[in-house]
């Protein structure tokens, strides 16, 4: 298949090329410019705009329904909630992103169905459940349910969004649970939350061995620890135990992202979510005054952001999005385009989030050898990054050189 007339920004932060041709064969981009011969199959996109396809390296597709209904009253049937969880896995497919990085939520059986065709959706990549300390961050029961009851909840195959870890040998024991279950990596909470009930936060969470036990066992596996901070003293304790990536940071500043240059740890700031639970914390399912949180993040990760760039640190891209309205990851881009650039915005959601993922390999830029995973926009986003927001400007999806969406 020959990719023709397209402007192409290949997600290095390169110049865009106009018109350059690009080469897929066996699912695999085979090489830029040239010429098709006679009668090859041309896919002509001239006037568009050719990127890699789009990566969230922080999202919960297992929470694609009203929070409240899920967690805490559970008003809602398994055929629901899959029936949710399948349709936003089409949606972020359809808006051209075409792997994602599941920080909690799902179970393997999803993104088995998603993988071998059964349902679109994304490339997804998972740590199954969270791992969470009794009360912590990563758990929505109410205050008068027990922790057995919160376990209960999980639908095997389906949703498991957090297991209770207290102590070093329950942390091993589910960290290794977890990885039964088809985790890639792990997730630990090591601050309070903004979608919490029961912390701030200020909260640290877990001790230093509790974290360290649970690297140790990503070691094991060839893999990582990541962890949900919102504070310096918990991240600093996560870092000195080994974990190598960081989930919002809203608190990093000047020494701390030092630290993780130093150490090699990366970052990954979600800011869509804090603006949507800014806007409406209620159309999540959550109650009202988690609005009052939000603030802090919002300004906290725009710093961060600034702090681990002048660094050095790897900066990735999430949008974070929890509840029924997942429609918008592009937002995230649009929001990065104000703090830095548009072109930075795309580099963080491409190349910069296929290394963290640890599938620069394979995905993230278009070159020679990758993945034809392709996202094809009707305007120039790096002019309009509101383009990265607008489903509807998404023309044409690959997902390993086959065509997922057409709408030229």
């Amino acid at each position: 298949m020959w990719l023709t007339g397209a402007t192409v920004i290949n997600g290095t932060g390169a110049d865009p090329v106009p018109g350059q041709a690009v080469l897929v064969e066996d699912g695999r981009i085979a090489a830029l410019g040239g010429t098709p011969p006679a009668g090859a199959d041309v896919v002509d996109l001239t006037g568009l705009y050719l990127t890699p396809g789009l990566i969230d390296a922080h999202v919960h597709l297992g929470l694609s329904s009203d929070l409240d209904k899920l967690s805490t009253s559970r008003q809602l049937s398994v055929a629901e909630i899959a029936a949710d969880m399948f349709a936003n896995c089409r949606r972020t497919l359809e808006s051209g992103f075409t792997t994602v990085r599941d920080t909690g939520g799902v179970d393997d059986g999803i993104a088995r169905v998603v993988a071998d065709g059964r349902i679109p959706g994304p490339r997804i990549l998972h740590c199954g459940p969270i791992l969470a300390q009794t009360g912590g961050h990563g758990y929505l029961g109410a205050e008068w349910d027990s922790a057995e009851d919160w376990d209960a909840r999980q639908v095997p195959g389906l949703f498991a969004l957090s297991l209770l870890s207290d102590g070093p040998d329950a942390v091993r024991r589910n960290a290794r649970e977890a990885f039964r279950r088809g985790a890639g990596f792990l997730k630990m909470c090591v601050t309070g939350g903004v979608v919490s009930r029961h912390d701030k936060l200020s909260d640290t969470q877990f001790t230093h061995d509790e974290i360290a036990t649970a690297v140790a066992e990503a070691r094991a596996r060839g893999t990582y620890v990541t962890v949900h901070a919102h504070n310096n003293e918990g991240l600093r304790t996560a870092i000195d135990a080994g974990a190598e990536c960081v989930e919002h940071g809203s608190a990093v500043d000047a020494e701390m992202a030092a630290l993780m240059a130093e150490k090699g740890v990366a970052l990954v700031p979600t800011l869509a979510v804090a603006h949507a639970l800014l806007k409406d914390s209620t159309a999540a399912g959550l109650p009202a005054h988690i609005g009052e949180r939000v603030g802090h993040a919002i300004d906290g990760q725009a710093d961060a952001i600034r702090a681990a760039r002048a660094a050095g640190v790897l900066i990735g891209s999430g949008s974070d999005y929890v509840g029924p309205n997942q429609d918008h990851r592009g937002h995230e881009l649009v929001l990065r385009s104000e703090i830095e650039s548009p072109m930075q915005a795309l580099v963080s959601a491409t190349r910069d989030n296929a290394r963290v993922l640890r599938i620069g390999d394979e995905v993230g830029t278009i070159e020679p050898g990758k993945l034809a995973d392709l996202a094809v926009f009707g305007s120039d986003p790096l002019a309009n990054p509101l383009v990265f927001d607008d489903p509807q400007q998404v023309k044409v999806v690959l997902q390993r050189g086959r065509v997922v969406k057409d709408v030229r």
